[in-house]
């Protein structure tokens, strides 16, 4: 736009000091196809700043902790968190706060952390319908860390903007935990995160989990074949020839005559995928508070969040044969 906005002032300037042969018409600024404000409508600041404060000074990260970036413009993330209703057992505060602050000590994203809906959109709005003054918009984030659950508020032009934020743009969508098993009535949703909720027939419980693809970033810290304790998902409408996995459950020692077990599903604990030009993560890990001090998790969250984000690439070849169907005994 700056490029046709320079040659029209140059040939208008021309046309003024040269013979006068002809009118001269400057051509019409390209339209905003996309649907979002025009650049410089609705500036981004870090999170929790108010305007004109300047952004907060770099600081190493903490024991342990990656260190802080110091150079390009920070990434946004959206950590999405409509839990209205589901049920008060899933405490996701502290998984807010961890990847909050994962992004902030490494300097590698700043993070808006929201527990409404209306966001979801190119243009929010106010509760009164009036548009939203600032903050975040699926036209200033980078990708989603999603933890809602079950049905969630979001009209049928939020719905088309999550899906061309994800398909068309190609930005990155985290899903987690209970996030699986939000909008459930909304098949196109199913489809983008490659699975959909079943059941946890185990409830809360040790297993081992065995990781598939250990190259996949952030995978590293996880131990292939050591128990682990968690609310382990079960999974319907698998996409397994669409799919990477990443880390799955091993059940051989799990009583799979209980009641609700499905024989035949993968039990993937984390996979990737595209979807249209976006990069898509799932992972069941993250039921307790407590799982999210875990520095495996949070190695791997913070792996698939820059994998999301496109700082980092991963080969995510399908690999359908990698998960083993589970037998009932």
């Amino acid at each position: 736009m700056r490029t046709h906005l320079a040659l029209s002032l140059f040939i208008a300037a021309f046309a003024l000091t040269g013979p006068v042969v002809a009118q001269s018409v400057a051509p019409a600024p390209a339209a905003n196809l996309s649907g979002c404000p025009a650049p410089g409508e609705r500036p981004f600041r870090p999170a929790g700043l108010p305007a004109g404060a300047p952004t907060r000074p770099p600081q190493e990260g903490g024991e342990g902790g990656p260190p802080r970036q110091t150079g390009p413009q920070r990434k946004k993330l959206l950590i999405w968190a409509d839990t209205r209703n589901g049920i008060a057992q899933h405490d996701i505060a502290h998984a807010e706060a961890v990847i909050e602050e994962l992004g902030y000590k490494s300097g590698l994203y700043d993070s808006y952390i929201r527990t409404d809906s209306q966001i979801i959109a190119k243009r929010p709005k106010m509760t009164t319908g009036e548009p939203a003054s600032g903050g975040p918009s699926l036209c200033n984030v980078d990708a989603i860390f999603f933890l809602g659950h079950r049905e969630i508020d979001l009209d049928a032009q939020g719905r088309a903007d999550l899906l061309w934020f994800v398909h068309d743009q190609g930005k990155g969508f985290i899903t987690v935990h209970t996030g699986i098993g939000a909008f459930m009535s909304w098949p196109e949703f199913g489809e983008m995160a490659g699975g959909r909720y079943d059941e946890h027939p185990w409830n809360t419980t040790e297993a081992p989990l065995i990781v598939v693809d250990s190259k996949f970033p952030g995978m590293d810290k996880f131990v292939s074949g050591a128990m682990f304790k968690d609310e382990f998902y079960q999974l319907k409408d698998f996409g397994a020839d669409k799919i990477h996995v990443v880390l799955r459950l091993d059940t051989t020692n799990l009583d799979m005559t209980r009641r609700g077990v499905a024989a035949g599903d993968s039990y993937a604990m984390a996979y990737a995928k595209m979807y249209g030009k976006g990069r898509v993560f799932y992972s069941s890990l993250g039921h307790a508070p407590a799982t999210w001090d875990d520095p495996a998790v949070q190695s791997m969250y913070f792996g698939a969040i820059k994998w999301a984000l496109g700082l980092t690439d991963a080969d995510i070849t399908p690999n359908p044969g990698s998960t083993p169907p589970a037998v009932k005994k």
